[in-house]
């Protein structure tokens, strides 16, 4: 346990030294392997690891859901929903910022982006709820909030990464992100009633839509609504697999742009696709160094003195997945979604399996955990992209804006904790 210990603080101080996850994984793993087992045996072992991860038909499906999000974000198809959100919401106390949830959902659905829907949301969302003067707290705090939203809902890459690390149908996965899904942006919302009721000067009324923009945002909602639906539904009714629907998805999202006005040249198509390789290369980067690095973390015996330490202290499923929670939460603060999975996960996955904890249940807690560490700080990586599309909002405004919905968020985890079937009721059904 010591070398792995040490490996892990070599690791933290790399990552603080501003080294990528991706790289500090791999070489920590090499050279904490080498040292283990000689450099000729570390060499052969990085080699066979990556090329047969690469060579992984599953993992074909990042780069496809990458894609089709590249797609969504460039058909401009953002106005529409937030349009349409706010059509239904504007009526409402703090209207803006309910549509700007619930639009921020959606665009999730089909982007499955954190990151590109924080800053598709402040280009689209913030001028409109400045026009009617919401204060930047409010209005940062739910757009930077809101953009989380597309760690849960489905097509989510971390899922899709936990799947993969855990060896769990990426298909069930998505199905069980649903209802967690609905359920954060239920919770938001009531955070943006909560806050709008204690301070209404922060919402002032907006009048309601332009009938034309209505019909408008509805005729451009509808495909997206449709691919969505055929996507999941697809996935669902065991139509098709994850691996298919990316696909599908993917074309669908080229058409949808295309009958948009976009993909229209060769140029549009080449900023498309070189904006998804250098995503899903940074993804993969991330994910072949985890790979690296969990065969020094197998060699130094971690993950079996872990099983070790719950036969001993007798610990409960429960007791287990709150442990692996507390230092989720501590990881947080540092490591993006991605670090904390690829990092997290295969440490674990032997106790997890020896107590018969629900791995998709588990699957979905602890991509809620990594969605709370999106906007904690001190990374908080959805405020520092919302701040560098909007520099003229303060960074304290956005975390004081924020921690309303950390409080949701951390209510929402409470709840799939206490009632599992929440994650595990849809894909009991199609188990």
């Amino acid at each position: 346990m010591t070398t792995a210990l040490i490996g892990f603080a070599i690791l933290l101080t790399l990552c603080f030294l501003g080294f990528r996850v991706g790289f500090a994984t791999l070489m920590v793993g090499f050279v904490g392997f080498a040292l283990e087992r000689g450099w000729t045996a570390s060499l052969a072992m990085v080699g066979q690891q990556v090329f047969h991860d690469a060579l992984n038909y599953n993992l074909s499906v990042i780069p496809l859901f990458i894609l089709m999000g590249v797609f969504i974000y460039r058909s401009d198809v953002s106005t529409d929903l937030y349009d349409t959100a706010y059509a239904a919401l504007g009526k409402f106390k703090g209207g803006l910022a309910l549509a700007t949830v619930l639009a921020c959902g959606g665009f999730s659905a089909v982007c499955g982006s954190t990151l590109a829907t924080a800053a598709t949301m402040s280009k689209v969302a913030m001028p409109q709820m400045k026009a009617f003067n919401y204060s930047d707290k409010l209005a940062a705090g739910t757009i930077a909030a809101g953009g989380t939203l597309g760690i849960m809902i489905p097509p989510s890459v971390p899922l899709v990464i936990y799947g993969i690390i855990a060896e769990q149908d990426i298909a069930l996965l998505f199905i069980a992100g649903i209802l967690p899904g609905l359920l954060l942006v239920t919770l938001f919302m009531l955070a943006v009633a909560i806050m709008v009721r204690i301070d209404p000067e922060a919402a002032p009324d907006a009048p309601p839509l332009e009938e034309e923009r209505r019909k408008r945002a509805r005729r451009g909602t509808i495909p997206v609504l449709v691919l969505f639906l055929i996507v999941l539904g697809g996935i669902y009714g065991g139509v098709f697999t994850a691996t298919e629907a990316s696909g599908i998805g993917a074309v669908g999202a080229a058409v949808i742009a295309f009958t948009r006005g976009h993909l229209r040249s060769f140029a549009s198509w080449r900023v498309c696709l070189v904006e998804s390789s250098i995503t899903t290369s940074k993804i993969f980067i991330v994910l072949f160094g985890a790979v690296v690095f969990s065969q020094f973390i197998n060699l130094s015996g971690l993950p079996y003195d872990i099983l070790d330490f719950v036969d001993d202290a007798e610990l409960t499923p429960t007791q287990l997945v709150l442990f692996i929670i507390a230092i989720a939460l501590l990881m947080g603060m540092v490591f993006e979604s991605i670090g904390i999975l690829v990092l997290l996960v295969p440490v674990f996955l032997p106790a997890l399996a020896q107590s018969g904890v629900d791995m998709i249940w588990f699957g979905i807690i602890v991509v809620l955990v990594t969605e709370i560490g999106l906007i904690t700080p001190p990374i908080g990586m959805n405020a520092f992209v919302v701040k560098s599309v909007l520099p003229e909002v303060k960074l304290g405004d956005i975390f004081r804006g924020i921690t309303p919905f950390v409080f949701a968020l951390l209510i929402g985890l409470i709840l799939v904790f206490l009632v599992p079937g929440i994650a595990t009721l849809l894909p009991s059904t199609v188990r």
